[in-house]
Formats: C-alpha cells, structure tokens, sequence
C-alpha cells in the first residue's frame, strides 16, 4: 500500500478545496451504428430511463449522478467541436465545455482541459482533479470511490490515482491494471500499481484476472499542478491560449500510454459494485428497460429481440430471435446479440454523411437527398429550432435554399431586412444571399437545397445581432 508522494507544497486550505471533475467526451460512434455517428456519438443516445422514467443518455445520467453524489464537485466538459452543441443541448449550463481545436486522443485534451481550469478558471496548482468518461452505466458506490481518489490525492498517498473496476470476464475491450495486495488492505486504501496491460488477449486478459488484475475504469485523480508539470516538455502552460495555440505540439497518444506508464508515484483504488462500458448493442439492451423504441410492434414469439426505430415510418418485428434492430436517418442494422461487437469493423463501409446532427439551436435530419445524371443535387431536412435559438448569419457558395416554415413563429434576416415568418411562410435563398432565423417559438422548417455540392462546410458566417 502506498502511504505517501512527493510534491504537493503548496496545499490549499481544506475548507477552499473542492473537486474538478473533467468529463472526457469522445468516440467516433461505430459501435452503436447507426443511431450513433461522428458528431452523436453513444454518450448522447437517449435510451436510458431516468428516475422519472424520461428518456435519458448516458451523458446525462452521469451528469445527474455526479451532482445528486459529489454536489460540490465543478464539471468540465473535454470534447471536440462537433460534439460541443450536444454537450449544451443535453446538460446546460450544469458543465463547462471545453472544445479541442483538433482531434489528438485523451492525453492532449486532458492537458488542453487542465490548461482551461489554472487559466480560465483561477484553479490553484494543488487542487485535486479528476478525469473520467461520460458514459460509464454505474451506482453510487463508484462515486464514493471517486471521493476516495480525491481524498487519497489531497493526502499525497500517491502523485495518481486510478480507479480500478473488479472485472466480470476477461474482456480484450479493456485495459488491466494488477496492484500489490498482500491481503490486508481494507476499504480506500491505496494499493500500488506495479503493472498496465493495454487491451490483452483473451488469453491474457484470463491469466491477468487469475493473478487479481482489476479492470482500468479510466478514472484518474492527480494535482492540477502535477500534470501541468508533465505537459511541460512539449507545451508552453502559461496560460489557456498558450496551450491551444500549441496544441498540434502534443503527442496525439492516450493518457495511459503517456502518462500512466511514465508516472513513479502511482495508485489504485478498487471499485466492486456495478459498472458496465455501454460499448456495443448486446452491452446496452441490457440496460434497455423496453425492448421496443419508437414506431415498432414486437409480434410473435420475439426471443430476446431489442427494436429502435428513429423513423417516421412502421417497424414491424415478428418471430426475431436474439436480435437488435436498429433503423435510423443513418441506415439500418440487423445483428445478431452475439456478433454486436463486430459492428465497428465493418461502419466505415457504410460511406455516409451523418443524416442526423444535434446543434446548439436545435437538429436537423436529412429526409431526403439525390443526384440527377448531370451532377445536380438536391437535399431535404427537417429543421428544429427551440425558442431562442438561432442559425448564424451566413451564406452559400454552391447551393440555393427554399425554406417552409411549417410550424412556429420566428424572425428571418434576409440580406439585412428582417420579418417575421409563421407557419405557410415560404423562402427562397439564393446562392451568396446572407441570410439568418430565430426561434419565437419550437420552430420548424422543411429546407431543400439544390447545387453542384451539398455539404455541411459551404457556409461562410458573419456577424449579426437580433436587437432590434
């Protein structure tokens, strides 16, 4: 067990501590295809029940349980942009986001997060900070031990503590961690890691388990100041913008390869109540409370059969046996429980844009696109807008737009006049025509574009302001 760590000088008074959490949002949603994608990723799916039995995701969840278990803890959001509008969309103004200028797996966001924290938010080099996933299925128990982690920081029992998940099978999914026990550690104490396996064999990850191997949670706890040490050699940690400024500088590498595997002072703390990684569709309809979501009829003798539908149109399921069905403006999946892991291999087949994206207005889904023989293109969404929300002040270089407002009421700024539009209102946007709309209302509006290149990076934006 380890007792104690150097470093820590300059402590905070007990009584101005409080926990920094940052939640590590990520994924390029291949395993919960085709209800997840690049930009929805499974954290953001809303399939789980709250207490009050509303559809809930997982970010949500975690967000709830955090603030019902560790109220005092402050919360950061480290994700990419694309993902950004569905972290505001789902939790508010419960969580900080802070969005990393390019993709460079968890050790840079982590680093480019802690950054955010000394710069932005005036943290001091001693406070505790813990890094976990935003996504893990879990009970209160597993925020205890994240309490404990804090507590063993604070008291400079190690430089980093991990988390530790007793293990149900010998997943090849996860990563090992195998600490010293010689049998009379108790409840929070701190055992020391002597060995990391990254994602072992089947065979392995069996002989790793046989030898008291926990699974790594992904949950880590350490000082602000000693990470920002550790990112030192490859950054300038002066200030927030420093940092983003030279953040193509950082190893695009995991936070276990960089950091786990160079650190001396490093603990565990296990954790043996209920956690499951929602990684894949036989992991998730576990957890599933109804075998069918949305417009679908289970007939017949089902067999364990799971249904999601996010179409408009009927889905009729008859005599499935062990199945999930999942059909969304993405595609459509039919899969085996037992192959549901298989999944991810074979999504980048499935050449597609995301036909579903979740902004900070509102959403949009693709309802409709095609090609003539001349290369002219057309495209049809479902635009959803809450009220307030407003599209950027922008223009097409490639593309018109004919825009029905089919329900709601909102303001139109078309090349500097606004009007009001309601529900019959009809809009044709030509190509370099500025326009922009807010929401009065839940606004929504049928758009077809048409041009020689549909895609979601021809807008060029510029300042506006609604005041009138």
């Amino acid at each position: 067990m380890l007792n104690s760590a150097n470093g820590g000088e300059n402590r905070l008074p007990e009584e101005k501590r409080k926990m920094q959490i940052i939640l590590l949002s990520g994924g390029s949603g291949k395993r919960l295809w085709p209800l997840s994608n690049e930009t929805r990723s499974k954290q953001f799916l809303c399939l789980l029940k709250s207490p009050d039995s509303h559809p809930e995701s997982m970010v949500q969840r975690i967000v709830r349980q955090l603030s019902g278990c560790i109220p005092e803890a402050k919360l950061t959001a480290a994700t990419s942009l694309s993902q950004r509008d569905a972290i505001v969309n789902q939790v508010g103004n419960r969580i900080d986001v802070v969005t990393e200028p390019e993709r460079r797996d968890t050790f840079a966001a982590i680093v480019l997060a802690s950054a955010y924290l000394a710069g932005e938010k005036g943290c001091c080099t001693d406070e505790v900070i813990v890094v976990m996933p935003c996504d893990p299925y879990t009970e209160k128990g597993y925020y205890e031990t994240i309490s404990l982690m804090a507590k063993a920081v604070e008291e400079q029992r190690a430089d980093l503590v991990l988390m530790g998940v007793k293990p149900e099978n010998a997943s090849g999914e996860l990563g090992y961690i195998l600490a010293e026990d010689d049998g009379s550690s108790k409840a929070g104490d701190v055992l020391k890691v002597k060995q990391f396996v990254e994602k072992p064999s089947p065979a392995k990850a069996e002989e790793m388990i046989t030898r008291g191997a926990f699974w790594n949670g992904g949950v880590f706890a350490f000082r602000l100041g000693w990470l920002l040490e550790f990112a030192k050699r490859y950054v300038n940690v002066e200030s927030y913008e420093k940092v983003r400024e030279e953040y193509s500088k950082l190893p695009k590498v995991s936070f276990d390869f960089e950091v786990l595997e160079k650190a001396v002072s490093v603990g565990m703390i296990p954790f043996e109540g209920k956690w499951s990684d929602l990684g894949d569709w036989g992991v998730l309809t576990k957890h599933l409370t109804s075998r069918a979501i949305g417009n679908t009829v289970m007939a017949g003798n089902d067999f364990d059969t799971y249904a999601i539908n996010e179409l408009g149109i009927p889905m009729l399921c008859v005599g499935a046996k062990n199945l999930v069905v999942a059909a969304s403006p993405d595609g459509i999946l039919i899969a085996d429980k037992n192959s549901c892991e298989l999944v991810k291999d074979y999504v980048d087949q499935m050449k597609n844009r995301p036909m579903y994206e979740e902004r900070r207005w509102g959403a949009y889904k693709v309802i409709d696109r095609i090609t003539f023989p001349d290369g002219h293109c057309a495209l049809t969404k479902q635009l959803y807008l809450k009220p307030g929300g407003n599209i950027s002040y922008q223009l097409h270089r490639h593309r018109e737009e004919v825009w029905t407002f089919v329900n709601g009421e909102g303001l139109l700024a078309l090349d500097g006049k606004v009007r009001r539009v309601s529900r019959g209102d009809v809009i044709h946007i030509a190509k370099g025509e500025l326009h922009a709309v807010k929401a009065l209302s839940d606004l929504h509006i049928i758009e077809v574009q048409s041009g020689d290149n549909l895609i979601e990076e021809d807008i060029e934006r510029f300042p506006w302001s609604w005041e009138e």
